[in-house]
């Protein structure tokens, strides 16, 4: 008995393994599973043709449309020019380069409404770059392209700050071998570099979107919220509360909720492909 209660303690390698356990299933149960069951008993309310009736209404899917479809565009645009700002920071050494790193946190700590009225006011018709644009006939503020600038805005420093340590640990020793085997620069970036970090950039541009999928506060000011134009599917959710009318507002966060999850299912399952695939070539 002593020597079977001896060979359980050695194998538990983490201490109070059972108690933190606990607490962490509890925790996530009280901050995220909980309202989440929540959200969807609400949504039950509903009967099957009732929930049918509010997705599928013109109104609604516009703004799914929109949120969904400005989201994945904002994060590949964010795939590629934060790919560029990381490998510049990385790469190079240049006057100026650390207020350069810090300028790309400032989405971070920016108020999201403060962000929203900054942008507003920079393209808009009389704003700074807005009067620029007017004479091509580009307008950005209260139309859905004032959406996509402001996902991009918020959306860069994911991409960023998951993309610049794996790219800072990158070993030079390998491409400085695949040089010195005649590989040209562009496959060294396209044989080494990228399989490397391809795992960080599916991260990146997971979180980008998942961020740009709910962001609020900072796109209903340059948005113009008009329905059927540039009205997001947030703002949509909190007009139906506004309205009394929680079961709507609940059945849109549903649909909100299971798409974002796929989408994110999906790109994790590709960042878990390619992250197995960069190991067999290792």
């Amino acid at each position: 008995m002593r020597v079977a209660a001896t060979i359980a303690r050695r194998r538990s390698v983490i201490p109070g393994f059972g108690m933190t356990l606990g607490m962490s299933l509890l925790w996530l149960s009280l901050i995220v599973l909980i309202p989440l069951a929540a959200l969807f008993l609400k949504t039950a309310e509903l009967s099957f043709s009732q929930f049918v009736d509010i997705i599928s209404s013109r109104r609604v899917l516009h703004a799914l449309q929109l949120s969904f479809g400005l989201s994945l565009a904002a994060a590949a645009v964010n795939l590629v020019f934060g790919t560029l700002v990381v490998w510049a920071l990385v790469r190079y050494r240049f006057p100026g380069r650390r207020v350069f790193d810090a300028i790309v946190d400032i989405p971070f700590a920016l108020p999201t409404a403060v962000a929203g009225i900054a942008l507003t006011n920079l393209y808009a018709e009389s704003g700074w770059l807005g009067s620029l644009l007017v004479p091509f006939g580009i307008k950005v503020a209260f139309t859905p392209l004032g959406i996509f600038v402001a996902l991009v805005f918020i959306g860069l420093p994911f991409v960023v700050r998951t993309v610049q340590p794996v790219l800072e640990d990158l070993e030079k020793e390998l491409e400085e071998a695949a040089a010195s085997l005649g590989a040209t620069r562009w496959t060294i970036v396209r044989r080494v570099i990228l399989p490397s970090i391809t795992p960080a950039l599916m991260t990146g541009f997971a979180l980008a979107l998942a961020r740009a999928v709910g962001e609020y506060g900072s796109v209903i000011f340059i948005a113009g919220n008009l329905p059927n134009v540039s009205e997001i599917a947030p703002l949509l959710i909190v007009i139906k509360l506004q309205e009394f009318r929680y079961a709507d507002a609940t059945a849109i966060a549903a649909v909100m909720l299971l798409a974002s999850f796929l989408l994110l299912f999906l790109i994790n399952t590709l960042q878990r492909w390619s992250e197995a695939r960069t190991g067999k070539r290792a």
